[in-house]
């Protein structure tokens, strides 16, 4: 049955190609191009940005690891949770934990980024702080974040991955976080 259904696609497609170059264009415009980006090439676009150390109004240095990210297609944003060393004159000693923030993703059509924004910090923990030292954190947490992880890219398109797009006028206007990763999809081009 599937070679049937091919076989009956493959004469269409041969059909619209008779009727001209612009119904084969359009039939293959309605079918709307999307671009797909696994969490595997998001981690390792993020594995290249980081470390990254961040002082926060002189009272500590916040020293980030990479991000672990987690998929949340239900909210159409991604979970980002890094191990963080934190000193400086806040604390009496070097403290170890971890930063969570969740965030959305825009596009960037002048390098061709995705990147991260709209973020919202879950948690900024660190192991051992004194109260008057965690409540001073908690007020500095999404300062971090904007620092830190606000359009950080998390995948870059590749020229060749948007030779179509560009041929056909289109470029990337939605981003869908889906269980597998992230579905982009492409519209017209805004001249």
């Amino acid at each position: 049955m599937t070679a049937t259904i091919g076989a009956m696609h493959r004469r269409h497609l041969l059909s619209l190609a008779a009727a001209g170059p612009l119904a084969l264009l359009s039939a293959c415009a309605s079918a709307q191009p999307s671009y797909t980006v696994s969490l595997r090439q998001m981690q390792q676009a993020l594995a290249e940005r980081f470390p990254r150390s961040y002082p926060v109004a002189g009272l500590l240095d916040l020293q980030l690891q990479t991000p672990r990210l987690t998929l949340l297609p239900e909210r159409n944003q991604i979970n980002a949770v890094a191990d963080v060393q934190a000193s400086g004159p806040l604390l009496r000693r070097s403290h170890s934990g971890t930063f969570d923030v969740d965030f959305s993703l825009r596009y960037e059509p002048s390098d061709r980024t995705l990147r991260a924004h709209d973020l919202r910090v879950n948690a900024l923990r660190l192991d051992g702080l004194r109260p008057q030292a965690e409540q001073a954190l908690a007020l500095y947490g999404q300062q971090l974040a904007d620092q830190s992880l606000r359009e950080v890219v998390v995948h870059q398109l590749e020229p060749k991955d948007l030779a179509l797009a560009d041929g056909l006028g289109v470029q990337p206007e939605s981003i869908t976080v889906t269980p597998q990763g992230l579905l982009i999809r492409f519209g017209s081009k805004s001249f």
